[in-house]
């Protein structure tokens, strides 16, 4: 509590307006995956408007934490707040367009033919990562840290989803020409939620900064999706059709 009571109500406006940017994000995220699983367009055509909300959002928070910062000039905890504020409404921001990339991938999907085993295994990628953002949001929320180094660790296990999902995105073009467009939209798709993941990771080290004034342990964030190769055999399937 401070003395000045206008400080608080400040900092809660701030923190009101990052809680409706997560829940607006995390809707754009199920609403942009639902949309490519279930080719609907409709729905698609939302999530990119709903992008527009999420933009106004962050330069909402960015005016009035400058303005808090001008006026307050705040030391330490305070000020650790408001930057903290400031790059996870930008982290959420970055997940609002991650979604609408997805969703305007919607219709070239649409137009060709979806392996069903690779519609599974974006529906999976995509609740690990709501999963991963839901959790940091909460931890914003109640400021309990001690579950954030295991938050973040998770991202290693949507790493692991992602590269096993590129490894059949690239079989199934290679199985089958017509897969070959539907299939490159849909690794890029894969790879935006992916990097929504990584978006939660940098919400929770920015949430732990805040509240101890202390980095969390370097981790490497990184995908072994280069690493990927299919056997020759494989790649001769077309040849031989």
């Amino acid at each position: 509590m401070h003395i000045v009571t206008g400080f608080d109500d400040d900092l809660k406006y701030l923190s009101g307006r990052i809680a409706a940017m997560g829940g607006l994000a995390e809707r754009m995220v199920a609403e942009s995956v639902s949309a490519l699983v279930h080719a609907d367009e409709t729905l698609a055509r939302k999530v990119i408007d709903d992008d527009r909300l999420l933009d106004e959002a962050e330069r909402d928070v960015d005016e009035k934490a400058i303005g808090i910062i001008a006026r307050r000039q705040p030391l330490a905890a305070d000020l650790r707040e408001i930057i903290g504020t400031i790059r996870i409404s930008a982290d959420l921001e970055r997940v609002g367009d991650l979604a609408k990339n997805n969703a305007k991938r919607v219709v070239a999907i649409t137009a060709g033919q979806r392996p069903a085993g690779v519609v599974r295994g974006m529906e999976a990628l995509a609740e690990l990562a709501l999963g991963q953002l839901k959790d940091v949001l909460d931890v914003y929320a109640t400021r309990a840290v001690a579950t954030l180094a295991f938050v973040r660790d998770r991202d290693v296990q949507i790493d692991a989803v992602y590269t096993s999902l590129f490894r059949e995105l690239l079989a199934s073009m290679m199985e089958d020409a017509r897969n070959i467009t539907p299939c490159t939209h849909l690794l890029f798709c894969a790879k935006n939620l992916e990097r929504i993941g990584d978006h939660a990771t940098n919400i929770a080290e920015t949430i732990y900064y805040v509240a101890t004034a202390e980095q969390l342990p370097e981790r490497s964030r990184q995908d072994d999706s280069h690493k990927v190769t299919l056997p020759a055999s494989a790649t001769g399937r077309q040849g031989e059709r």
